[in-house]
């Protein structure tokens, strides 16, 4: 006698249950469409990361070790904030490789998302260097919002879920190649309403498929677009055949793009070095007690400035001659609690001092003579020379108030 039994066609699994959808319920593969609410963002990161990366190898200051705008001088800032202060120290000797790797994973990732290319890889880069940021720089930041590294970790994860998710990229040009070139259908996907698909499919009655023997059926768990790829049934080859073209095929558009992202940087690298940089300001900073430096705008910090000493009826710690801080000009000293100072003199016998640690993220302040301002070359906050007040931020407050003194020509620090 012939087997009668009806043979259910092959579908995916169906999850039992109620087949209404609720208002939170999330539709079917939602990722794979949610690239075109977000297309605007994945450009404005990808070209923000690209500038950045950019902008840090075409400055050669970045990657000097004796700048006080350098990755150095930024990591030695970061040690007195960052929460993996124990281990930054370990890192300082190779404080220039690490700013390489650092501009490098910054174009790296804001090729791919800009691109589309590999977007979920170059969103998990991306993340990986906004949080490595948070953790040494702005960790600290006071609110905790004024601080942009951690808005730019969160603004990655959407793609490290939906990586392209459907909106126009090299991802989905690649699915598209090696789906033809494999006699697939179309990859891309598309929105319809779940109405339209049960006009299309014709199986739906009453909350149940017909095609699948009377299983639960809704937008939530509709076989129709429950499937993440073409059927095996209607295709000439099988989805691993598809799956290794894309591989081979997203493999070669990543060396390709790979190669011109480094002919891209060497240029930069090369063109900011031929430039000459950053433009310097006339005149230098001296640091007290110490040697000049090279650098007026980001003054870098001296040694021990001196011991507490007691001449006549003045008491203080000794920071040095008083002649070190021209007119107009400024010079850095260690106060006693380890922490870089700044003393200013804007009319002759007149010295300002402050601690340098700027409040956002503690990177290390310096005196603008051009601007008449001290400020922060990690972030741009401005701070007035006459009372340390901040004038633009992110910092929330000014900078800590010293008294000075002058005796004898060598300038005090009160307690």
């Amino acid at each position: 006698m012939a087997n009668t039994t009806r043979r259910r066609p092959s579908s995916p699994p169906l999850p039992k249950g109620d087949h209404e959808a609720s208002l939170f319920s999330v539709p079917s593969n939602a990722w794979r469409i949610a690239g075109w609410a977000l297309l605007p963002l994945r450009v404005f990161i990808g070209a923000t990361f690209m500038f950045a990366g950019l902008q840090k190898l075409s400055n050669p200051d970045f990657f000097n070790a004796n700048s006080p705008s350098g990755i150095q001088a930024q990591l030695i800032a970061s040690i007195r904030v960052s929460p993996l202060h124990s281990l930054l120290g370990h890192f300082l000797p190779y404080a220039v490789a690490l700013g390489v790797v650092i501009s490098l994973g910054e174009l790296a990732a804001g090729i791919g998302l800009f691109f589309g290319l590999w977007t979920r890889i170059a969103a998990i880069g991306g993340a990986a260097v906004s949080a490595m940021l948070f953790l040494t720089v702005s960790f600290h930041a006071s609110p905790y919002y004024t601080g942009a590294d951690i808005v730019w970790f969160f603004a990655c994860l959407p793609f490290i879920v939906t990586g392209a998710g459907g909106a126009p990229s090299f991802d989905l040009w690649i699915q598209r190649r090696a789906a033809r070139d494999e006699g697939a259908g179309d990859p891309s996907p598309v929105v319809l309403p779940f109405a339209r698909v049960q006009e299309i499919c014709g199986n739906y009655s009453k909350g149940t498929c017909s095609a699948t023997g009377g299983d639960p059926c809704g937008p939530i768990n509709c076989p129709a677009i429950t499937g993440s790829r073409t059927p095996v049934s209607i295709i000439k080859k099988s989805p691993d055949a598809v799956d290794r073209r894309t591989v081979v095929i997203g493999s070669a558009a990543a060396v390709g793009v790979g190669i011109a992202g480094g002919v891209l940087a060497a240029g930069t690298a090369v063109m900011g070095r031929a430039i000459g940089g950053t433009p310097k300001e006339s005149g230098s900073t001296k640091a007290l007690g110490g040697s000049t430096t090279t650098s007026p705008s980001t003054p870098t910090t001296a040694g021990p400035a001196g011991t507490t000493t007691t001449s006549g009826t003045h008491a203080g710690t000794l920071l040095g001659a008083a002649s070190a801080v021209p007119v107009g000009g400024a010079a850095t000293f260690q106060a006693p609690n380890g922490e870089p100072g700044i003393v200013l003199q804007p009319t002759k016998g007149q010295f300002l001092g402050y601690d340098a640690i700027c409040p956002h993220a503690g990177c290390t302040v310096g005196f603008s003579k051009a601007a008449d301002l001290m400020v922060c070359p990690c972030h741009g906050s401005e701070f007035q020379v006459a009372t340390g007040d901040v004038i633009t931020g992110p910092s929330p407050t000014g900078l800590k108030k010293y008294v000075i003194t002058e005796s004898g020509g060598q300038l005090y620090l009160q307690a």
